[in-house]
């Protein structure tokens, strides 16, 4: 046998054993060729294609698939086990009356998901089936991309994307480098490097390329993008020579490649291994608080539904108790059935019963509300406010189902860079040896005519510190990974441009990097290339100096530095530093620390973001140790991250400190307005960053989070190194409930008018802390619940140096919290997804770190602005119009079965019918469904200039407060009640009032025309129009597609009626309905009866409406009066503050700041103010107005001006 034990062992290991127990590793063979004979045994292992499967369904099991999903809600089975005990047992209904309509909305809701996922399949297909180009046997062939196997040698040229993950071999560069950016991967659209393996990266032909043996050992797929461990066994005359492999050679798919004319790599992960695919997340179904409402509002039902059908089947036996009294003849009973046992016959009677009232259950308002939203997103997209043109994007709705949660934010959990700040990066100064040098203006990418010169603020260094100061330019001129662009296009877009001349232009995966580099060059010192591992830099003296390039030490997030080793062209050896001030001053063993640290401390003050220089010359020896150190590290294929980061830990020490640089991030547009907006509004505004506690907090008193009477608490490391966690908790505590302790919260905004404003810093490692899970023997079990009561006082709360997951931990730590608020969370970068994910409502931004945010999100917006608008207006009016959806689907459906319920006392509970077939199914179907939809489509209670204008306005909607109990409970009442007048009314007319169809008297005989048919489509029609008249009063924003709607729906049900009752029907075996509507309408009195009864029914709440509006307006309510009184034009008269109910002392202590913490307008509040409107004067006094009009009693004005302290016009930052 030519195979060992060993080798059989490991392939039932792999085969039969599974997975898991061979995770660890894989063999790959280049060019799947065979290893020379004698190295190893040659084990081809198993590797799917590359086919990237995105879909849910397949052609073939997609009704099975769909319909258990569908089936999975309560309310689809439960018509489905309706429609099914029609179709079993005898009941009043027909099996059509449940079935049409569940019929209907599972194929609405099938046909919806099928489309979308044709549309994953169509969008698969597109990217399996593109060309890929392999080189096999030297030639270059192409293939599908789902062809393409593990082994494969593929050839990529520039701007093409990466097809798979591949291990790159060789480039159209001599160095072995190419550039890539991985915009679609982890969000950042900048460039970044990556190396060919040392030994292939001169084979540059497809022969050439084809003659490589060698085979690569890597870890199997994981999907940390980050993370990658690997090596290369290259066979150079039987005799293998092994490479290290780590992130920086493997090239991820969906990245693409730039700036480099071709590449060759081999493929190791090929379809659902890639990392790509393995990131896909699937989200998790978010549910918002409308829908639970309505789930318990379903349940409520459901009872009634249980105890009508109870009560009916005990009456009816009671009633057939008497010998006398037997099932009625109608019902076409057998001498079998009447012969059942009792508890039989009342089972299927119950069952019959739960028929007949099974339309309380409003299985069509599923499918409108899943309309409602689908269509509705649609006017955020359209919205021409969210357009931005610098980007020339639109807001993007990826989910739906959340629209109206938008309506109930009251966490916003917002990144810092790029989010809050335009991420675009503008170099301001340098210190060096505490000497600080300004050029006059640099900004990323461009160059300013005027910047030719520079301005020294101190120009006093002498001979030794001048020699200091060359070298830390040099060290910024070295200590980096950018990439010099000549041409003068880059990606399209002219760049480097000046007076006329064609420069040089920097690309970097960091915008903080080209903003040094661009700020060296200004001060005299440009970076010029990488060239044959050789950096070249021009000094002041227009000399072309040139550097080795010996290491890379790369950045990382852990470490928050990087290094690079260089040999100077005299041989001497140079370790440069650069990374913030927290990683490199505690390495330093010399250098002007106090100056450099006291300029740092006051540039992140300032808002900048600083990073610090420092450098460590290095002998022969030294360096090869590094060397020998290193090496060791990267070869290692278990815990290489791990030894690397030791053996940097080793080499970056003993730094001799050099300088220090800041770069400015300006905030984007509007940044203040809109978190001042939110703040008044009622929410609490959270910013979570990897950033230094000085630079956010900057950032946060620059976008209005902070006040400068916010009293600040810290949390932070420096704090808990002074005093224990345990000490600091306690009395931060102490600190904000002595203030709030005799105050009375409010539950929404969490502060009561009078409260001094707090607020929280905390940093990434106290954080980790606080969330610890409790040891047995310590007493740290409640940290968490005393830091969410610190939290809950403050009006706002930074969060500093956080990892993104610790982003995710507190949004789910405020989810978990006993109030369970409703967390939005906004980011831009691939840092935020799990922050996003995890909130109600996640919105991505279109940013600079390309759009992996804005893909995982539910909502994509190009700048922050935009939430405003989001929450304010559009989330505003999705809560409004879905609660009513909600409320007015229950209201209808009481009014139409409430009848039915009636009208079995007075049939011998024999389960007759009330309404016609038709009219049963057709009722939520056709003729009340579209002018409620409409509604829920444009209803505006106010105008959205006005909600823009005060914010506070979003508070009247908090908490999901138009969806309470005591609210539903008045609309069920107030549906039982019409139920009541439409039955009751027109049985005490039909049975007193002489019905005429030609002005005489009645006889006996004929007085049978007007049986129990006419009863009902009597009871129906005013039913039909009671209901539609409801909405109608409710709708406050009428045009013509209302008027169309409304009065269309009334129109299609008499013609409906007329024509099902006025033609002999031929599918039809019995026409009970023929000419009852007709003759109903003959008749004077069924006239009269019905505009009474749709009076009657629609008076109490006309009249509980009139009166609540003249004495407890609420502040919507006042809006809406005073925009009648100005036909629409309101948002043009100020102060809209004039029209709230006042709050209590402490209304103007603080101006704008105080309605940040301002409780909510209650109607029980008596509303004392002198209401007023103001136009702006042509020259605005933001003080002083001239009141135009009062309304709230009749005596007029004094001819004085108001003074007004709320917000004034916006600044801009």
């Amino acid at each position: 046998m030519g195979m060992d034990f060993s080798t059989l062992r490991t392939l039932i290991s792999r085969y039969c054993v599974g997975e898991e127990n061979w995770v660890d590793s894989r063999t790959i063979y280049i060019g799947q060729k065979e290893p020379p004979p004698g190295t190893e045994a040659f084990i081809q292992q198993r590797f799917p294609d590359n086919r990237i499967v995105s879909s849910k369904y397949t052609f073939w099991n997609f009704i099975p698939k769909n319909m258990f999903e569908q089936f999975r809600r309560v309310a689809n089975f439960y018509f489905l086990i309706i429609f099914l005990v029609q179709l079993i047992i005898d009941t009043p209904t027909s099996p059509i009356t449940s079935g049409l309509p569940l019929f209907f909305v599972i194929t609405v809701t099938a046909i919806k998901q099928g489309y979308e996922d044709w549309l994953r399949h169509k969008a698969d297909n597109s990217v399996n089936q593109c060309p890929v180009h392999v080189v096999q046997h030297g030639k270059v062939v192409r293939k599908q991309s789902r062809k393409l196997r593990v082994g494969d040698v593929v050839y990529v040229k520039e701007n093409e994307t990466f097809p798979c993950d591949l291990i790159l071999l060789s480039t159209s560069r001599d160095d072995g480098t190419c550039y890539v950016t991985t915009a679609s991967l982890d969000g950042e659209s900048s460039h970044k490097t990556y190396y060919a393996v040392q030994d292939t990266k001169a084979y540059n032909t497809e022969k050439e390329v084809d003659s490589i043996h060698a085979t690569i050992e890597c870890e199997q797929p994981q999907p940390d993008l980050y993370k990658f461990v690997g090596r290369v066994n290259i066979y150079m005359e039987n005799e293998p020579v092994a490479r290290p492999l780590g992130s920086e050679n493997l090239l991820l798919r969906g990245a693409t490649l730039k700036n480099t004319e071709y590449i060759y790599a081999v493929a190791i992960y090929t379809g659902m291994e890639t990392k790509m695919a393995l990131n896909y997340q699937s989200k998790s179904q978010k549910r918002s608080a409308v829908e639970k409402s309505m789930n318990a509002y379903l349940v409520v039902y459901l009872c009634i539904l249980i105890s009508k059908a109870l009560i009916n089947t005990v009456l009816k036996y009671v009633w057939q108790a008497d010998p006398n009294r037997d099932e009625p003849w109608y019902n076409d009973r057998t001498d079998s059935e009447r012969q059942r046992h009792i508890v039989i016959r009342a089972f299927t009677d119950f069952l019959a019963f739960m028929v007949l009232f099974n339309y309380i259950i409003p299985v069509s308002m599923y499918v409108t509300v899943e309309m409602q939203k689908f269509l509705g997103s649609y006017f955020i997209m359209w919205d021409d406010e969210m357009f931005d043109e610098e980007l020339g994007e639109r807001a993007v709705v990826n989910t739906s189902d959340l629209n109206e949660e938008l309506g109930q934010v009251e966490y916003v959990f917002t990144d810092k860079t790029g989010t809050l700040t335009e991420n675009n990066m503008e170099f301001i100064e340098c210190c060096v040896d505490g000497h600080v040098y300004v050029p006059h203006a640099i900004c990323n990418g461009q160059v300013m005519h005027s910047s030719t010169g520079m301005d020294m603020i101190d120009t006093s260094p002498g001979p030794g510190a001048r020699e200091h100061e060359e070298l830390f330019f040099r060290a910024l001129c070295l200590c980096h990974t950018v990439q010099v662009k000549e041409e003068e296009t880059v990606d399209g877009i002219k760049h480097g441009i000046h007076q006329g001349k064609s420069t040089s232009f920097y690309i970097s995966s960091s915008p903080d990097e080209v903003a040094l580099v661009e700020g060296m060059k200004r001060l005299g010192f440009t970076y010029l290339r990488l060239k044959d591992s050789h950096m070249e830099i021009l000094n002041r003296e227009d000399e072309v100096e040139r550097f080795e390039l010996l290491e890379v030490l790369t950045f990382d997030s852990v470490r928050r530095r990087m290094s690079v080793i260089v040999r100077s062209s005299s041989g001497e050896l140079y370790l440069f530093c650069k990374g913030a001030d927290s990683s490199i001053f505690p390495r330093v063993i010399s250098g002007k620390v106090d100056q450099v640290r006291a300029r740092v401390e006051h540039n992140a003050v300032e808002g900048l973001r600083t990073l610090c220089v420092a450098y460590r010359p290095l002998s022969p020896e030294q360096y090869q140790e590094i060397c020998h150190l290193l090496n060791g590290a990267k070869l290692a294929l278990q815990d290489r991250d791990k030894r690397l980061a030791e053996a940097y830990d080793l080499i970056e020490k003993d730094l001799i400190l050099l300088g220090a640089t800041a770069v400015e991030d300006r905030l984007q547009e509007k940044a203040a307005d809109t978190i001042e907006s939110l703040h008044k509004a009622g929410m609490k505004v959270w910013v979570l960053t990897g950033d230094k506690m000085e630079t956010a907090a900057a950032t946060c008193y620059a976008s209005k989070l902070f006040h400068r009477n916010t009293q600040i608490l810290e949390l932070t490391t420096k704090r808990t190194e002074e005093q224990s966690l345990h000490d600091v908790l306690f009395d931060l505590s102490r600190t904000v409930l002595r203030q709030h302790g005799g105050m009375v919260r409010d539950t929404f905004s969490g502060l009561s008018g009078d409260c001094t404003d707090y607020g929280l810093i905390i940093d990434g490692a106290t954080l980790s802390a606080v969330l610890r899970p409790a040891q047995e023997d310590s007493n740290s079990g409640n940290y968490k619940e005393i830091f969410l009561e610190i939290c809950r006082n403050c009006s706002a709360v930074l969060c500093c140096r956080m990892a993104p997951l610790q982003k995710a931990q507190i949004v789910k730590l405020i989810k978990a919290s006993e109030e369970h608020p409703i967390t939005l969370a906004v980011g831009d970068g691939a840092n935020d997804v799990s922050m996003i994910l995890e909130a109600h409502v996640g919105i991505g931004i279109m940013g600079k770190e390309g759009r992996q945010a804005a893909r995982n999100s539910d909502y994509a917006i190009a700048k922050f602005k935009h939430l405003k608008k989001m929450l304010l207006v559009h989330g505003h009016y999705y809560y409004i119009r879905i609660s009513e959806l909600v409320q007015y689907f229950f209201y209808k459906n009481v009014c139409f079965i409430f009848p039915q319920f009636l009208y079995q006392f007075f049939c011998g509970f024999s389960q007759q019918p009330l309404y016609d077939t038709a009219y049963l199914t057709l009722y939520n179907i056709s003729f009340t469904s579209l002018p409620i939809l409409l509604y829920s489509l444009i209803e505006q209670h106010i105008n959205m200039d006005i909600l823009k204008k005060d914010p506070s306005l979003y508070r009247d909607i908090a908490k999901n407060s138009l969806l309470r109990w005591p609210i539903f409970i008045y609309w069920t009442i107030l549906g039982v009640y019409d139920a009541i007048v439409m039955f009751f009314g027109a049985y005490f007319l039909f049975d007193n009032t002489t019905f005429t169809s030609n002005g005489q008297l009645m006889t006996t005989n004929t007085q049978m025309m007007f049986g129990n048919w006419t009863f009902g489509t009597l009871v129906f029609t005013v039913l039909v129009f009671t209901v539609t008249f409801k909405l109608a009063l409710d709708t406050h924003y009428w045009t013509w597609i209302n008027h169309f709607v409304i009065w269309g729906s009334l129109i299609f049900f008499v013609v409906f009626s007329l024509l099902w009752g006025g033609i002999i029907w031929p599918f039809l075996n019995y026409q009970r309905m023929y000419y009852v509507f007709m003759q109903m309408l003959s008749s004077g009195p069924a006239w009269l009866s019905i505009i009474l009864l749709i009076s009657a029914s629609l008076l109490p709440d006309v009249v509980k409406k009139v009166i609540c509006r003249a004495l407890w307006p609420t502040t919507t309510e006042r809006i809406q009066n005073a925009d009648k009184l100005y036909k629409g034009q309101l948002s043009e008269f100020t102060p809209l503050a004039s029209l709230h109910a006042p709050s209590k002392a402490g209304r103007h202590r603080r101006g704008s700041g105080n309605q940040r913490n301002a409780p909510n307008p209650r109607r029980s509040e008596p509303f004392k103010k002198k209401i007023m409107f103001t136009r702006w004067q042509r020259t605005p006094d933001y003080c002083t107005f001239t009141p135009l009009l009062r309304f709230a009693d009749g005596s007029r004005h004094s001819k004085q001006g108001y003074a007004y302290c709320g917000a004034g016009p916006e600044t801009s930052v």
